[in-house]
C-alpha cells in the first residue's frame, strides 16, 4: 500500500473541536478535558465549539447553528485542522447549509468518523478534497498510548503511522481508486441527494458499529440496486463491530459475495471502523492495495 500522507500541523497550533452530529452528554465534560489535556500535551491547541452540549432542540434550527460552527472555524485563519468529536444520525441535517466555496479554498483537513460519514463523502463531492474517517476521542480510550503516537507521528512529524492499514484479499488481489464511503447505514443517507458521490471508479469503504445480518444485508441489497456494486473499482470492508461481536452468520464478506459480481475485487481489514485501536483512512484520495 502506498503512503497516503495528510497536511502537517505544528505544535503549538490551534484546532477546532466541533459536534456535526448528535450533541454530547453533559456527563461527559470529564472527556472532554482528558481530550483537551492529551491534544495540549502533544503540543497542539484545542478550540471548543460553542455547539458542542446537548440542548433542547436537536434539529431545525439546530442544524443551521452546527453548520454555522463549523464554517467559524474554516473562516478562522488561526484555525489549522478541524476535528469532530460526535457520531448518531443528524449530522446529513448540515449539508445544505455548509460554504463549500470556502471549504473548497480552505488548506484545513476535516476529520470525524461514523454518522460524519455524511459530511466527509459530501465535503469530496462538493469540493474534491480529502478528509479523515477517524475519531480524535481515541486518543483517550483503552489504546489511547499508541493512538497518540500513531497520530502525533502522523500529524506531527509527517509519517504516516495512522494511515498504515493491514488488508487481506477474499476476491481478486488488487484494487486502485479513490476512496468513498465509510459507515454503511449513514453513506445510505446521501443516496438520492447531491452529496453522493459518483462511485465509478472508486473503491467504496463499508463499515458499521450496529446492525446484525438482516440490516446489513439490507444495506448491501440497497447498494446493489443503486448500481453502486457495479460501478466500483473494489470494495473495502472495515469492521462491522455488533455482527463481529455476535459472530453472525452468515458474514458481512459472505452477504457482500452473494450480491457483488464476481469480478469486483473485495479486501478486509480489522484497521477501519469503530474500535478504539481503529486507525484512519483518507477519503477522497487514491489508494492502492494489491496482495
Amino acid at each position: 500500500m502506498e503512503k497516503k500522507s495528510c497536511p502537517m500541523l505544528q505544535s503549538g497550533d490551534q484546532i477546532g473541536i466541533v459536534c456535526c452530529s448528535n450533541a454530547q452528554k453533559r456527563s461527559d465534560f470529564d472527556k472532554m478535558r482528558r481530550l483537551e489535556e492529551a491534544l495540549l500535551q502533544m503540543g497542539l491547541h484545542p478550540v471548543f465549539s460553542h455547539w458542542i452540549c446537548e440542548k433542547e432542540n436537536a434539529s431545525g434550527m439546530a442544524a443551521m447553528e452546527r453548520a454555522r460552527a463549523l464554517m467559524d472555524f474554516y473562516k478562522d485563519d488561526g484555525i489549522k485542522g478541524i476535528f469532530d468529536i460526535s457520531g448518531g444520525d443528524i449530522a446529513n441535517g448540515i449539508l445544505p447549509y455548509l460554504d463549500y466555496n470556502v471549504i473548497a479554498e480552505s488548506p484545513k483537513l476535516f476529520w470525524g468518523y461514523s454518522d460524519l460519514t455524511t459530511v466527509i463523502n459530501a465535503i469530496y463531492e462538493k469540493t474534491r478534497k480529502a478528509s479523515v474517517l477517524y475519531q480524535i476521542r481515541n486518543l483517550i480510550c483503552d489504546h489511547g498510548e499508541e493512538q497518540t503516537v500513531r497520530f502525533r507521528n502522523t500529524v506531527l512529524n509527517g509519517a504516516d503511522d495512522l494511515f498504515q492499514i493491514r488488508y487481506r484479499f477474499i476476491r481478486r488481489g488488487e484494487m486502485r481508486g479513490v476512496v468513498v464511503g465509510g459507515n454503511i447505514r449513514c453513506f445510505l443517507k446521501l443516496a438520492g441527494t447531491e452529496f453522493m458521490p459518483d462511485l465509478t471508479g472508486r473503491i467504496l469503504l463499508l463499515e458499521s458499529f450496529s446492525g446484525t445480518v438482516p440490516q446489513v444485508a439490507a444495506y448491501l441489497s440497497q447498494l446493489q440496486q443503486m448500481g453502486a456494486l457495479e460501478k466500483a473499482a473494489g470494495i473495502l470492508l472495515g469492521t462491522f463491530t455488533q455482527m463481529d461481536m455476535e459472530k453472525c452468520i452468515p458474514t458481512v464478506e459472505t452477504l457482500l459475495c452473494d450480491v457483488a459480481g464476481g469480478d469486483l475485487p473485495i479486501a478486509v481489514t480489522q484497521d477501519i471502523g469503530h474500535g478504539t485501536d481503529s486507525r484512519g483512512i483518507l477519503i477522497g484520495r487514491e489508494l492502492h492495495l494489491i496482495s
